[in-house]
């Protein structure tokens, strides 16, 4: 196919999820296969690239609430017809768990969703928390999930300042464990500060963190 096919197709899974049109996603995701497009370059470049856009709109409040959740039902529509194609990936094998929320005090979802939805399409075993999670609701998912990660977010310069005490406090109970922090207020230099094991400014970039610290090939 040729690149500018496969950019027209992307841009449909795009702008499907942003306008909320289910019926463009389904349309463009089929098509996608059809045309030979690999179901993760669909994913990640289409589907996840416009809920990246939502997010900046909901940030920007030119979405609300009920916007966000039609276009993550476009997404899921999507989801559903792609991922029985993706290619077994090599941390799939190792099935490496993630426990991940938005930290205590904080109720932002889509960064967190959609590290989340990452992780999982690139062969991790994500148990996602949710928001406003505590410390002791990681700690007790960690220990029950014998988790490889955990992954903490903060969109709020004001619970970011928290995820010092939240990573001391899991270093603490566990020496071994691995934290990777995210979030808009967030740097790589204040997530070192924090003492976290990884940063990531994105979802993309989060699956390459994790397999960093991971020591994943």
């Amino acid at each position: 196919m040729d690149a500018g096919k496969q950019d027209e197709i992307l841009n449909q899974l795009s702008e499907g999820v942003v306008q909320f049109d289910e019926d463009q996603v389904i349309r463009a995701s089929r098509r996608a296969l059809d045309e030979g497009i690999d179901a993760l370059t669909a994913i990640v470049e289409g589907l996840s690239r416009g809920m990246e856009t939502v997010g900046d709109l909901f940030q920007r409040k030119k979405y609300f609430v009920p916007e966000v959740l039609m276009c993550a039902d476009a997404l899921n529509a999507g989801l559903d017809i792609l991922k029985p194609h993706l290619k077994a990936d090599g941390a799939a094998t190792k099935k490496r768990r993630v426990v991940i929320g938005t930290i205590e005090g904080d109720i932002h979802e889509i960064g967190k969703s959609l590290v989340a939805l990452m992780l999982d399409i690139s062969g991790f075993e994500v148990r996602d928390l949710g928001v406003d999670v505590s410390l002791e609701r990681f700690l007790s998912e960690h220990r029950e999930q014998r988790s490889d990660i955990i992954a903490i977010s903060a969109l709020m310069s004001t619970t970011m300042l928290r995820m010092r005490d939240f990573i001391e406090g899991i270093k603490e109970a566990d020496p071994e464990a691995l934290t990777m922090v995210g979030g808009a207020p967030l740097s790589a230099e204040i997530a070192r500060g924090f003492g976290a094991d990884g940063y990531a400014e994105d979802a993309r970039g989060a699956v390459i963190e994790a397999k960093r610290i991971l020591a994943i090939d």
